[in-house]
C-alpha cells in the first residue's frame, strides 16, 4: 500500500511541475557564445548551436551556419557554453546524524518521495544535469528516475545503486540490528537491487564518518564478501563501487575488479598506483572533510562524535586526493552532499571542483572531472558529457571560461537539459 501511494504521489502531485508534458520536438538555437573545448583545443567563438528536440543537431560558427527559420533564438552573446555538470556521489534523501536525522526520524515513504523529488528539481535548476546515487533509502530515487523519464517530475538524469549493501556492525548499519553477512547474503542482496533497477551496486567495505563505530581506515568487509558481490554484479552487467577509506580494503576490491572507490580517505600511493593500473575510478567527495562544510554541519547540529570522526580524516583525505591527482587516477566529481546545496558562496558541486584545482588539477581537468570524465565513468559518454553533435543538449551558459578559471561556474546563467531550459537568467 505504501509503495502504491508513493507511485500515486509521483504520478499526480509531481506531474503538476511539468504541465502539458509531450515529446520535445522544438528547434532552439543558441547564438553568440563561445563553446569551451574539453580537449584543450581552441574554443568555437561566436558559435551557433542548433538543438532539435532533445539533442544537438549541429554546431558551427555564425558565418558558416544557417539558422532554421522556425527556431527559437537564445542570445548568449559574450557568454560561454559548457556541458551540464555531473555529480557522481549524492543522496537526494540525505539524512545525517544530529538535528537533521532527528527531524526526519518518523518520515514516511510518501514524505521521503516528495523530499527526494524536491531535491531533484533543485539539483537540475542549479546546473547539475546528471547524478549518480550510491545508496538511497527505499528506492525513492528509482521512483523519481521513472517519473522524470515519463515527464511527471523535473530532475537530472539519474544513475542509481539502489540501497547500499552494509554488513552488521559496519558503516551504514545500526546498533543492535542485523544486516547482510557472508558472501551468499550479500550476493542475494546485490541481485535484489539489480532486479529493482539499480545500474550500480554499492558496498560499504570500511568504516565511515557517519557511523559511530568501526575504524575508517580498516577493512571491515572480508575479501570473500567483496569478491562475491563484485562477481555477482558483473554477471548482470552492473558496475560496483565501494565506500572505502581503507588502503587494505581498497586493494582487495581492486584485485577483485571493482569499478570505483568512494572517498578514499586514507589511500596511499601504492594503492592509488594499483587503481591507476587497473583503471579503477575514484570519486573523492573531498568536500565532506574540508572547512567549506563547517557551517553546514553546525547548522544541522552534528553530534560531537561525528565532528571528531570528520576532523580525524581531513588532512589524510586531502593528501590522498593530491596523491591521486599526481598519480593520474581517473577522478569523477562527487560531493556526498546535495549537489545544489549552498556551500561557501556557491553550490556543493562547484566548490568540490574548486577543491580539485586547489589540490593540483588544472581548471580544465577539474571541468572534465565534472563533465566528460564522469560520463566515461558511467559509460554514457556517447550521449552526455560534452557539447557535440548528436549528444543530448545538456548545456550551461556561464559568464566566463571555466577551463581557465573553474570559479566561472559560480555564475550559471542558463540551464538546459535535453533541449529544455529549466533556469534562465539570460533574458532578465
Amino acid at each position: 500500500m505504501k509503495k502504491l501511494l508513493t507511485l500515486l504521489v509521483f504520478s499526480f502531485c509531481l506531474s503538476l511541475a511539468v504541465p502539458g508534458y509531450a515529446m520535445n520536438t522544438a528547434v532552439k538555437v543558441i547564438t553568440g557564445a563561445t563553446v569551451v573545448d574539453l580537449e584543450g583545443k581552441n574554443p568555437i567563438e561566436n558559435a551557433v548551436v542548433i538543438v532539435e528536440g532533445e539533442r544537438i543537431k549541429s554546431i558551427g560558427t555564425a558565418d558558416t551556419t544557417s539558422i532554421p527559420g522556425n527556431a527559437e533564438i537564445i542570445d548568449a552573446s559574450g557568454k560561454w557554453l559548457v556541458p551540464g555538470l555531473m555529480n557522481m556521489h549524492t543522496h537526494l534523501g540525505l539524512k545525517l546524524p544530529g538535528k537533521l536525522a532527528a527531524e526526519l526520524a518518523n518520515e514516511t515513504e510518501t514524505e521521503l518521495a516528495l523530499r527526494v523529488a524536491d531535491n531533484g528539481r533543485k539539483v537540475l535548476k542549479a546546473g547539475i544535469t546528471t547524478i549518480r546515487l550510491p545508496g538511497d533509502e527505499k528506492h525513492a530515487d528509482l521512483a523519481l528516475k521513472k517519473a522524470i523519464r515519463k515527464g511527471q517530475a523535473i530532475g537530472p538524469r539519474i544513475f542509481s545503486s539502489g540501497e547500499a549493501l552494509a554488513i552488521t556492525g559496519g558503516h551504514g548499519s545500526e546498533k543492535g540490528k542485523t544486516f547482510h553477512d557472508g558472501p551468499y547474503e550479500l550476493i542475494k542482496a546485490a541481485r535484489k537491487e539489480i532486479s529493482a533497477g539499480a545500474q550500480w551496486i554499492k558496498i560499504l567495505i570500511s568504516g565511515g564518518i557517519a557511523t559511530n563505530g568501526g575504524d575508517i581506515s580498516k577493512a571491515l568487509m572480508t575479501p570473500e564478501e567483496i569478491n562475491a558481490v563484485i562477481d555477482a554484479a558483473h554477471r548482470f552487467g552492473a558496475k560496483v563501487t565501494a565506500h572505502s577509506g581503507s588502503p587494505q580494503a581498497t586493494s582487495i576490491a581492486v584485485d577483485a575488479g571493482i569499478d570505483c572507490i568512494e572517498h578514499g580517505y586514507f589511500l596511499d600511493k601504492p594503492t592509488l598506483r594499483k587503481m591507476k593500473k587497473s583503471g579503477t575510478w575514484l570519486v573523492p567527495t573531498i568536500l565532506v572533510s574540508q572547512p567549506a562544510l563547517n557551517p553546514f554541519f553546525k547548522e544541522i547540529g552534528s553530534p560531537e562524535w561525528y565532528m571528531k570522526r570528520r576532523e580525524s580524516v581531513g588532512k589524510h583525505h586531502w593528501k590522498a586526493l593530491q596523491t591521486a591527482i599526481e598519480v593520474g587516477v581517473s577522478i569523477g566529481l562527487g560531493t556526498d552532499q546535495l549537489p545544489s546545496a549552498p556551500t561557501d558562496g556557491t553550490t556543493a558541486t562547484v566548490r568540490e571542483a574548486e577543491y580539485y584545482v586547489e589540490a593540483g588539477m588544472t581548471p580544465l581537468q577539474a571541468l572534465r572531472s565534472a563533465t566528460i570524465e564522469t560520463a566515461k565513468l558511467l559509460e554514457a559518454d556517447k550521449d552526455i558529457g560534452s557539447i557535440e553533435t548528436g549528444k543530448y543538449a545538456d548545456i550551461l551558459v556561464v559568464d566566463g571560461d571555466p577551463s581557465k578559471d573553474i570559479s566561472a561556474l559560480r555564475n550559471i546563467l542558463m540551464v538546459m537539459k535535453g533541449g529544455e531550459v529549466y533556469t534562465d537568467h539570460l533574458s532578465k
